[in-house]
């Protein structure tokens, strides 16, 4: 866990506390013999301080050491080893400054203090040799700081285009099961208005026979109560999804809007993705009797796990589609063996079947299971609770 001190990362305030104490030190180990006694070393103390905000400030501090360092040139000191402060201000304006122009700024008055400091320097030298050795030491912390602004500019740019991408992929991603969620409250609008076009149509006829043949009426009123209590079951579940907060996938071909799917199209389906060059096998029960919405999430789920086969595997893949029942759930499983020919050209990415397939899976609070198999390809495993049966006579 990273720790802070002042809102500033804890490793660099020890550092750059570390580096004020250096400048302390330099400036009382000198007091005794250095040139202006205690009052440079009173100098050399102050900028060790303003070194201590050369992150959060970098031009201010450069500013105070340089004045503070022409003070110095004008009391005729010289260079003394406290001035290692304002190298430090010097790169520090240089690598964190907001513009880059206060280090441009800050390299150009260097230049100018490098010569006042060899023309103040006591060596038996020229003055240029000292010129140059400062320069040089100048010029290659320059730089060092702009190497080091480059590369900290350059991850921030990276971080930000990470964070983007990502709010983006969060954004396409509350999209899509926004979508896929209002295509299911469409579809389960079907179902239910057709439940109810049933019980309308049922108990016109029960009303009808009711005096002539009292047990076709009475199997009338049975009817139009079993369509009644899973119509009740298939509202609360639109309602389930449309109270939730908040199918980007090509088909082989659209379904039409106006047609509720179910599962004695499967075969249907799956020849349609024959035609286009997956070898499915399929085996189902005789008889799967599912309620109606439960039968287009079954067929979603295949049309999807169908449509991935086919863009992922490729043509030629052989692929599985088994559909199970007992007592207590339906179960879906399509398997291919990722072993068909390659497409031209690589399959778009960000789809967003995966989302849809658990979206309407999560309606009828199923489990939905998706990965690659140990000998290659893909397998898409879909359970499905059955709804319990109510006991005739009972209410919703």
């Amino acid at each position: 866990m990273n720790r802070t001190v002042l809102g500033r990362p804890l490793r660099s305030v020890a550092f750059d506390v570390a580096v004020c104490a250096l400048v302390v030190l330099f400036a009382v180990a000198g007091a005794a013999a250095q040139p202006g006694g205690w009052v440079a070393t009173l100098v050399g103390a102050v900028m060790a301080v303003a070194v201590l905000f050369r992150r959060s400030h970098p031009s201010m501090v450069a500013v105070v050491v340089g004045l503070l360092a022409l003070v110095q040139v004008l009391a005729g000191w010289g260079p003394l080893a406290y001035d290692v402060a304002v190298l430090v201000a010097l790169y520090s304006v240089v690598a964190y400054a907001d513009r880059l122009r206060d280090g441009v700024i800050a390299g150009a008055v260097a230049a100018v203090g490098v010569l006042l400091a060899a023309g103040t320097t006591v060596s038996p030298a020229p003055w240029w040799i000292s010129a140059i050795w400062f320069g040089l030491v100048t010029g290659g912390v320059w730089l060092a700081a702009v190497n080091v602004r480059t590369r900290r500019l350059y991850v921030r740019s990276l971080e930000e285009r990470a964070a983007t991408l990502e709010r983006e992929r969060e954004a396409e991603a509350r999209a899509a099961v926004a979508g896929e969620r209002a295509r299911i409250a469409r579809e389960l609008h079907d179902v239910v208005a057709h439940s109810m076009a049933v019980m309308i149509a049922q108990a016109d006829g029960a009303r009808f026979t009711f005096d002539r043949d009292p047990d076709r009426a009475r199997e009338a009123v049975r009817v139009v109560a079993d369509t009644g209590r899973q119509a009740l079951g298939e509202m609360r579940r639109l309602v389930g999804v449309l109270r939730e907060p908040e199918p980007d996938v090509a088909e082989v071909v659209p379904e039409p809007t106006h047609r509720r799917a179910a599962v004695a199209e499967l075969p249907a389906l799956l020849d349609r993705f024959r035609a286009a060059g997956l070898r499915t096998t399929y085996t189902a029960p005789a008889e799967p009797a599912l309620p109606p919405g439960l039968e287009l999430t079954v067929y979603r789920v295949v049309q999807e796990a169908l449509t991935n086969a086919l863009k992922h595997a490729g043509p030629g893949a052989a692929v599985t589609v088994e559909l199970t029942r007992d007592d207590q759930a339906v179960v879906v499983r399509v398997v291919d063996d990722g072993r068909g020919r390659r497409p031209e050209r690589p399959a778009p990415p960000g789809g967003h079947g995966l989302v849809g397939m658990r979206e309407r899976v999560g309606v009828y609070e199923g489990s939905l299971a998706v990965g690659p198999r140990p000998g290659g390809g893909w397998r898409v495993e879909a359970r499905l609770p059955l709804p319990a049966a109510d006991p005739e006579g009972s209410t919703a």
